[in-house]
């Protein structure tokens, strides 16, 4: 009996485990069907983002599809930042560590200011360089 005793917290592990990555799928197969109307899109666990044209739309992921969405034209961006510890960093050569890192847009004709969290520094320097080219391209034309 006490070998049983001992082996039930582990097994309580295994089950949570399992559930965790159950809900994990879920919002993973819920972002791959609304991430299919953009031309580009990611998903980590603290937000999801799709780029279609001008527009930005963004949100938090859960099981039945993303929340809180927002969305918003890069024709009304001013500027964009990465943010790494809340300090702005260089886009081409950002720091390899950092707690909390999240791209900046500030709009031009209001003081609006949107922070979308990411969870690793080379995929929010890549899609800050891609978003600052395509709003340049987008620009010129």
């Amino acid at each position: 009996m006490e070998r049983g005793l001992l082996w039930l917290p582990l097994l309580f592990a295994f089950f949570w485990l399992a559930w965790q990555g159950s809900k994990e799928f879920k919002k993973i197969e819920a972002y791959r069907t609304w991430a299919e109307q953009f031309d580009q899109a990611k998903y980590d666990i603290y937000a999801v983002l799709g780029q279609k044209g001008k527009n930005i739309t963004w949100g938090k992921p859960t099981i039945n599809g993303p929340v809180k969405l927002e969305t918003f034209s890069l024709n009304d961006v001013a500027n964009i930042q990465l943010l790494i510890d809340h300090k702005p960093v260089e886009m081409q050569q950002p720091p390899e560590r950092g707690r909390s890192i999240e791209l900046e847009f500030s709009f031009r004709e209001s003081d609006l200011v949107i922070k979308i969290p990411f969870t690793e520094i080379p995929l929010a320097s890549e899609w800050g360089q891609y978003l600052q080219k395509l709003k340049t391209a987008e620009s010129l034309s």
